[in-house]
């Protein structure tokens, strides 16, 4: 079963597709009717009239109509199109059970539990027939797709054939007035029985037509499927079905093969091979019972109602088996492999590919592999559990697709072509891989590594292997997969006989994590350069960069070696790159002032101004300072760096150049002195990570001398010179002075001493540096960085409160928005930085560095796994929200309402926010939304009473209302007093009293409530009149607008908040929830998502 589409909602108990647009109508034991766009996955539309559930619906074929029945006794005719109720039909004594339109007449047909069968014309909107003769409920009836009978099924037990040819005729030909009052006095004829079919133990639920054969199918509490035959005389029974465990709910054809589909209360939906009666294939739910089944009319599309929403379906899939090679496809339609060339647009059959009359569910080609060499292709499907047939395709066929060929076979889950004349078949059963050559003869076994249900081509030689929850490559050849069972030995022989070899290879080593062991198949200089970085391997990195030698190279190789607090080699890097700014920062840094000295000279040399005083502040030399702003030219800074420092022999004689124009300096001020902060680590390389050899860093000396494969004895040779370690032991880090180019002419006066190298005594340019070695088993590498444990949470989680606490508030409000039709996250400022920082905790290191954020996980122990991370740790929890709702119930009962309702909007404004486990937990979340949002809005309204003066009509009509809220016991007692207080204050003694009787009816504890209820009663009776009108109606079921306090009787339009479900008159859509003050009223959203087992 393919599942295409899938609802959660309360139970489902009727469904009908549209036979031209992707919708589906489902009604639910609630009484809502949805719509729903199963192609888009969207909720279309809602309609809320019926008073109980909703067990019959069906759309008409033609007209924007679609009609239903519910336990409320009343079928409804509605437009979607102008989303209402055209009108209502009544006429049924009982809860009504399934409705359908005739595909061609004005009709609707009706089965009820009031034993009765009716056919309604919808035109004139009057029941045209009632059908008697069960005498149990009528579970469904319906519609002969092509001639005049319906057929219906009852738990009396029976299934019965009408005959409804008269009522067509007379339709067609109404009668005249005397036919039609003898119809009326006498009983009406144009209906009768035509078959009775007996023979089920139990009562019938379901009985069905097939589209174009003789045949009924029906299922009932005896746990048993009938099929049952029919000619123009006679019905009999054909054959039972056995297997379901409990009652069968729904069952019917298959408009197109040759199969039967049930559903059932053991949970299960069944299918059913006509020719065979036999069982093929039974699809179970864990918790759910399934109660209706109904298919496309015109797609191969089903759908099945459970007791937590309903799935859309395909049995198979309809896609063709195919294959594209060059400029042309090979793929299977109906009995044919057919070919399809993209530059002519010409499509022919090549051969013929199974007999006449063998396609079955499940049965098509599901696959097809083709290889252009050899002109064969392997086709595979699920006959026989799975299975190939391999075809020689004749190079004249092509054109005469007439011709059968006889296949080679074999049964496998999959088979593929792996090369020109080899081809691998995937045994399930023992989990490996069967290559077999074009005689189909095994020529090699393989196992697999992981549970594998599928295999895909990856090239010569390699395959795919998919599994539940992952796929991986898989070389049939090298085995390579050795890597990942850690049997090193076999990796290294491979790697010294250099079986490895080829981009791809290289791709997936670097792709799996193995950098490391890619490094040593390659022989370009920029790939070892890429590997290196990325493996941390630097010495080999510095050996290709020095090869390369550009300056890209060069700067990465720095900023790798500065990650790692290899100060060496970021100084050679900076040097090779004559990069002097950030030579002078890594010399500030390290704290190396030697260096830092000689790179003043040279900013000197090269007349660079700015790098002369960058040095020479960074080496805090003010009189170096003084001197480059003099010779720039810039005296009034010059002289006011000079005075601020204490240098009054310079201030003097810059003052008396400056004549007049000396700058005057701040009074009162202090001056400091300018100085660059130390460094926390002077000198050498950063302390870095000691890590033992690992067999590919070291380990040379002793692999390959144990047991190994056969196959793998004849390894020869070493790693080769791509693994040599660049030796520099002896040598020093080139100068900084050598990064001056030879031949470049120092300018300046002798007397002044210039920039002279031999003068410095500088030595010449120097080789690379290494990085330290301590032993020859252990060597220093920096740790592999991670993902940061922020993004590990956004990537795994669609939950707003954890991608909030990862500090994304970006995504957790388009969360939000999409789930809930949030669009107001003022509210949700502070909770969000509130589950930010209360998921982080902070560490400092040193005075001068910043603080370090470490991740806080919920549920963390000593055991856990320092490689898995979890959930992150929430400020909020359920169980905070149950204290703030005691909390608010006690503020309700003090009268403190507005208390109260800043209490329960902070409920409201949490919810959201919070991560639950269980789907109970998520249940019982959602009952708190319906709790708080019931209390806001009715605390809202007294608030609003509270603020009217002078108009005792409204103030009666909030005080009302508010008694219809959906209160704890105590608080509705109390709202029904003040209601009956104010209405009869203000003489309408019959609506005090109806107040008054429904407080009585509470049992209340309080006696001053009941006395109080009962003297209102008393003057009631003596004159039961009002002496205001109000727009208040008890008898009529109603809904408070949560933005302008009005009642929403049942039956009228309304919209609602996609957050609390507070229900608004439709003006109000566009506008903020004033209850949740969160969400936009009529917005589309998914629903509320606060536990990870709703996503699983």
């Amino acid at each position: 079963m393919l599942t295409k589409f899938e609802t959660k909602s309360n139970r489902v108990k009727g469904l009908s597709f549209h036979n031209k647009r992707p919708w589906i109508l489902s009604s639910l034991h609630s009484g809502v009717i949805q719509l729903w766009d199963y192609r888009m996955g969207t909720l279309i539309d809602r309609f809320d009239e019926h008073d109980g559930p909703v067990r019959g619906l069906h759309f008409h074929k033609s007209q924007p109509l679609f009609v239903s029945g519910g336990d409320d006794y009343q079928i409804k005719v509605w437009n979607y199109k102008e989303h209402r109720c055209l009108f209502t039909l009544f006429g049924h004594l009982d809860y009504i059970r399934t409705v359908q339109f005739h595909h061609e007449y004005p009709w609707i047909l009706s089965a009820s539990d009031d034993q009765t069968i009716r056919i309604w014309n919808w035109q004139s909107r009057t029941c045209i027939a009632v059908i008697t003769g069960h005498n149990h409920y009528v579970m469904c009836a319906s519609f002969h797709p092509k001639e005049d009978l319906v057929v219906s099924a009852s738990l009396d037990q029976t299934i019965r054939v009408w005959d409804i040819g008269a009522l067509r005729k007379k339709s067609v030909s109404p009668a005249d007035g005397l036919g039609q009052m003898n119809n009326d006095i006498f009983g009406n004829i144009d209906v009768v029985t035509k078959y009775v079919l007996e023979g089920h133990d139990r009562g019938v639920n379901w009985a069905a037509f097939h589209p174009t054969l003789p045949l009924i199918v029906s299922g009932a509490d005896d746990r048993q499927v009938k099929l049952w035959r029919m000619n123009e005389t006679k019905a009999w029974e054909v054959d039972t079905l056995r297997g379901h465990m409990n009652n069968v709910s729904c069952v019917m054809f298959h408009a197109k093969q040759d199969i039967i589909i049930s559903n059932s209360e053991d949970k299960s939906i069944r299918v059913w091979d006509v020719t065979k009666r036999t069982g093929i294939q039974t699809f179970r739910r864990e918790h759910d019972r399934f109660w209706v089944l109904t298919t496309h009319p015109e797609m191969n599309l089903f759908a099945a109602g459970h007791d937590s929403g309903m799935i859309v379906f395909k049995l198979e899939r309809e896609r063709p088996a195919f294959a594209v090679s060059g400029d042309s496809l090979f793929y299977c339609k109906d009995r044919f492999l057919r070919f399809y060339e993209f530059s002519t647009q010409r499509d022919t059959q090549v051969i013929a590919i199974r007999r006449p009359g063998a396609t079955s569910l499940n049965q098509i080609p599901k696959t097809l592999s083709y290889s252009p060499t050899e002109n064969a292709v392997l086709i595979c499907s699920d006959v026989d559990g799975g299975s190939y047939e391999l075809y020689a395709i004749p190079k004249d066929s092509i054109g005469r697709g007439d011709n059968l060929q006889e296949a080679r076979r074999g049964l496998g889950i999959s088979a593929i072509f792996i090369a020109r004349n080899r081809f691998a078949v995937l045994d399930k059963s023992n989990n490996q891989v069967l290559v077999k050559n074009l005689k189909n003869e095994v020529v090699k076994k393989s196992g697999l590594p992981i549970p594998t249900d599928a295999i895909f081509y990856a090239g010569t030689g390699n395959l795919l292997c998919r599994s539940e929850d992952r796929v991986v490559i898989f070389d049939l050849q090298q085995r390579l997969l050795s890597l990942l069972r850690k049997r090193y030995d076999h990796v290294m022989s491979m790697i010294r006989s250099s079986q490895l070899c080829g981009q791809a290879m290289i791709a997936y080593l670097q792709q799996k994590g193995f950098p490391e062991v890619a490094l040593h198949f390659v022989k370009d200089e920029r790939t070892r350069f890429n590997l290196a970085l990325e493996s941390g391997n630097i010495q080999i990195a510095v050996a290709s960069a020095k090869e390369i030698d550009e300056k890209d190279h060069w700067y990465r190789l720095g900023v790798e070696s500065l990650r790692q607090g290899n100060s060496g080699i970021v100084e050679y890097a900076y040097q090779r790159t004559k990069n002097f700014e950030r030579l002078s920062f890594l010399y500030l840094i390290t704290g190396n002032m030697d260096k830092l000295s000689k790179m003043l000279k040279i900013a000197e040399v090269k007349n660079d101004v700015m790098g002369q005083f960058h040095n020479a502040l960074y080496l805090g030399d003010v009189q170096e300072r003084v001197k480059i702003l003099e010779n720039a030219g810039h005296l009034p800074l010059a002289y006011i760096t000079a005075s601020v420092h204490g240098l009054q022999d310079v201030a003097e004689r810059l003052a008396i150049e400056l004549g007049d124009n000396v700058p005057s300096l701040p009074e009162g001020k202090v001056p400091a002195l300018l100085m660059a902060p130390s460094p926390v680590v002077c000198g050498g390389d950063w302390p870095l990570l000691r890590v033992v050899k690992g067999i590919f860093e070291g380990g040379l000396d002793s692999v390959g001398r144990g047991n190994v494969d056969e196959e793998e004895e004849g390894a020869e040779g070493d790693w080769g010179e791509e693994l040599e370690m660049v030796d520099a032991d002896g040598l020093q880090n080139g100068d900084v002075s050598a990064i001056l180019e030879d031949g470049e002419e120092v300018e300046g006066n002798e007397e002044e001493g210039g920039w002279d190298l031999e003068d410095l005594d500088l030595p010449p340019e120097a080789d690379t540096p290494k990085v330290s070695v301590n032993s020859h088993a252990s060597i220093f590498v920096a740790p592999t960085p991670g993902l940061p444990v922020s993004q590990i949470w956004i990537q795994r989680s669609s939950l707003a409160a954890e991608h909030a606490a990862a500090g994304n508030f970006d995504t957790a409000m388009r969360l939000l928005s999409r789930q809930l039709g949030i669009r107001n996250f003022a509210p949700l400022k502070s909770l969000f930085i509130d589950l930010h920082i209360g998921s982080h905790t902070y560490l400092r290191a040193f005075s001068s560095a910043p603080e370090v954020s470490l991740a806080v996980e919920r549920g963390w122990n000593e055991s856990t796994s320092p490689n898995v991370r979890g959930h992150p740790a929430l400020v909020f929890n359920f169980s905070q929200l149950e204290e703030k709702l005691r909390a608010g119930y006690k503020a309700t009962t003090s009268g403190k309402f507005r208390d109260a309702v800043q209490l329960f909007h902070s409920i409201l404004h949490t919810i959201p926010l919070i991560v639950v486990e269980s789907r109970r937990e998520v249940d019982e979340v959602k009952e708190l939304i319906i709790i708080v949002k019931e209390y806001v809005l009715g605390l809202q309204l007294e608030i609003a009473r509270k603020e009217i003066r002078d108009d005792p009509i409204r103030q009666q009509e909030l005080a009302a209302y508010f008694t219809h809220c959906n209160l704890q016991m105590p608080h509705l007692r109390l709202a029904l007093l003040n209601a009956m207080t104010v209405c009869y204050k203000a003489r309408n003694l019959a609506t005090a009293a109806n107040f008054a009787r429904r407080l009585l009816e509470t049992n209340p504890s309080n006696e001053n409530q009941a006395r109080s209820a009962r003297q209102v009663l008393q003057a009631a009776e003596k004159n039961m009149t009002d002496a205001a009108q109000l727009n208040y109606d008890f008898r009529n079921p109603f809904v408070v607008c949560g933005a302008t306090y009005v009642p929403i009787y049942r039956g009228q339009k309304d919209v609602s908040c996609p957050y609390c479900s507070t229900k608004f008159v439709p003006d109000q859509a566009g506008q903020l929830c004033a209850i949740c003050e969160l969400a936009v009223i009529g917005a589309d959203a998914s629903g509320l998502l606060c536990s990870p087992s709703q996503i699983r």
